[in-house]
């Protein structure tokens, strides 16, 4: 009986005959295959086992594509420009923002003060188009509050140490000594800023009056010429933001006590609405409209102060003397 192909066959003669020594027959001449006609398969061949591996094998990687920055690069003018107002900004936020381990945190008040500052701007904006008839009113509201913010650090430096004695000696004895004993910070950012003045100064005065670009120059012109260049491209902003930060944190005060910034705005901003009837005189428009442009200010800042501090007082439990 035939066995098909690759059995043994009847006989020793028989076809098919795969016995050792019998090459005849139609059986394999070297036996059985082993695990099909292409060897054995893989240990473990998955869905697909002719197919190669995915999908191609291992693909090159690209090297990463570096972005463009256009016109923000440093080698551009305006990321050349950026570069040097983040420097500066950086210097002045490390020296002059520095409100202390204990500082307050409150949102609410943040919100009310900006909402404050949006309602003043437009009502200072209104009162201007609707009684002020002078064709320069513009540029002098922009001097005007130029002026004012680079003279709060100077009023701070003059009234902020008659109101921290005050405070300390309002103070009970026995939190005397640890409210002098944190004055260190205040005084390092007014010794900051007054160092800012002076090497501003230094060095621009001198180039005004020494420097002469129609005579040949020595090297110390060139050298003053360079200081000058730096003091006006770094120096001048950074004494922009200075002056900003000193105004809002009154030279950190709020190391020495949390309740001491509140306190230095309501006398900043009396200060200077004094100064503002003394140098200016009386706004224009009925009486009415001139009693609200000169104390609207001040009167909405003082509330906006004493909610502060009554906030810190019931909600944070923070006092002077407790």
């Amino acid at each position: 009986m035939a066995t098909g192909g690759w059995g043994p066959g009847n006989g020793p003669g028989q076809p098919g005959n795969n016995g050792q020594g019998n090459q005849g027959g139609w059986g394999a001449p070297y036996g059985p295959p082993q695990g099909g006609p292409y060897g054995p398969p893989p240990p473990n061949p998955g869905p697909y086992p002719n197919q190669p591996p995915y999908p191609y094998g291992p693909q090159p990687t690209r090297p990463a594509v570096r972005r463009r920055r256009g016109c923000l690069s440093l080698g551009s003018p305006f990321g050349l420009v950026g570069a040097i107002l983040r420097s500066a900004h950086r210097v002045a936020t490390r020296l002059f923002v520095q409100e202390g381990e204990g500082r307050i945190v409150d949102r609410a008040v943040d919100r009310v003060q900006l909402a404050r500052t949006v309602l003043g701007a437009a009502a200072t904006v209104a009162l201007i188009l609707a009684y002020n008839v002078d064709p320069n009113r513009w540029e002098d509201a922009a001097y005007g509050g130029a002026a004012q913010l680079i003279l709060a650090p100077f009023v701070l430096i003059i009234a902020a140490p008659l109101v921290i004695l005050g405070f300390i000696y309002y103070a009970p004895p026995h939190l005397r000594p640890h409210l002098r004993s944190r004055l260190r910070a205040p005084l390092k950012a007014v010794g900051w800023y007054v160092l800012t003045l002076v090497v501003i100064g230094g060095v621009l005065v001198p180039t005004a009056l020494t420097v002469n670009a129609d005579d040949g120059k020595s090297w110390w012109e060139y050298v003053l010429a360079v200081a000058s260049l730096i003091v006006i491209v770094w120096g001048l902003p950074f004494f922009f933001m200075a002056s900003l930060y000193s105004a809002r944190s009154a030279f950190n005060s709020a190391q020495v006590h949390p309740m001491l910034p509140p306190v230095l705005t309501l006398t900043l901003v009396w200060v200077f609405a004094a100064f503002s009837v003394i140098g200016d005189g009386m706004p224009g428009g009925p009486p009415v409209v001139q009693f609200c442009s000169m104390l609207g200010g001040p009167l909405s800042v003082t509330a906006v102060s004493l909610w502060e501090l009554r906030r810190m007082k019931t909600r944070f439990g923070v006092t002077l003397r407790a």
